[in-house]
């Protein structure tokens, strides 16, 4: 089993950062996420570096975020289709995509069948990811559609983030049950049950992170496992880049132990 760091680890350094860093630290691979940094949309770019460093990229994160609205188009499905592309010209197994934000009406109508639609057109890995309830003080607003949980439709394979669960303050192994062999990948990460989406380095938080990690040991998960975690108020590079040690050694410890048989 394969462990890999997420470019958007490094942020606010840059792709290119990401990769030297999982170089050093001695990751198996990245995620790339794609937004609006140039070298995260060059496909010829993060083959170069991915051979400069020695680290493949095992995944694709297809720009879905509010801040990746014109990336690769601002036609979602497009968006889709070019991270298909770059997985399958990189040599990555899985494009990661979030469910449509509710006000993508058209897209979020033919959403599951569209994702179904692509997934029979290659073998790389469509693997949705679960989000969570938008809040504000006692309010809760549903930003997602047909919902923020994935496993309430019917996908060929999921992705489980932790710090997602936690914000959704959801069942983080009642989840995980319900995925089950269709669960493809997973984003390492830690959270206290803020509402805001945490990202903290595994076992700094409240989720069940040694447990799943158990699990995926004893449970013959294929997928990969990557590092997503947040180290902007890291003080220096050299402080971002021991975080990134230390989520690196609980999640290899973890899958190492004893698995969980759940």
């Amino acid at each position: 089993m394969k462990v890999a760091l997420s470019t958007a680890s490094v942020y606010p350094e840059t792709t290119a950062a990401a990769f030297e860093m999982a170089g050093r630290l001695g990751y198996d691979g990245v995620e790339v996420m794609v937004w609006t940094d140039p070298v995260s949309q060059d496909i010829p770019g993060l083959r170069r570096l991915a051979d400069q460093y020695g680290v493949p990229v095992l995944a694709v994160h297809a720009p879905c975020l509010l801040i990746t609205q014109r990336v690769w188009s601002t036609d979602p499905w497009i968006k889709l289709q070019r991270a298909r592309s770059a997985a399958e010209q990189l040599g990555a197994s899985t494009v990661v995509v979030h469910p449509p934000f509710r006000w993508q009406r058209g897209y979020a109508r033919d959403f599951v069948r569209g994702v179904w639609r692509m997934a029979d057109e290659t073998d790389v890995r469509f693997a949705v990811e679960n989000m969570y309830p938008w809040r504000y003080r006692d309010r809760e607003m549903l930003a997602y559609a047909p919902g923020w949980d994935p496993t309430d439709d019917d996908y060929r394979h999921f992705t489980i983030d932790l710090s997602h669960t936690s914000t959704a303050r959801t069942d983080t192994l009642a989840m995980l049950d319900r995925m089950g062999d269709r669960l493809g990948h997973v984003h390492i990460a830690d959270g206290s049950g803020s509402a805001k989406d945490e990202h903290l380095v595994p076992g700094r938080g409240s989720q069940p992170c040694a447990e799943v990690l158990g699990h995926l040991a004893g449970s013959g998960f294929t997928g990969h496992v990557v590092v997503e975690v947040n180290t902007r108020r890291a003080m220096s590079s050299a402080e971002r880049e021991a975080d990134l040690a230390e989520a690196l050694a609980y999640t290899r410890r973890h899958l190492a132990a004893a698995p969980h048989r759940r």
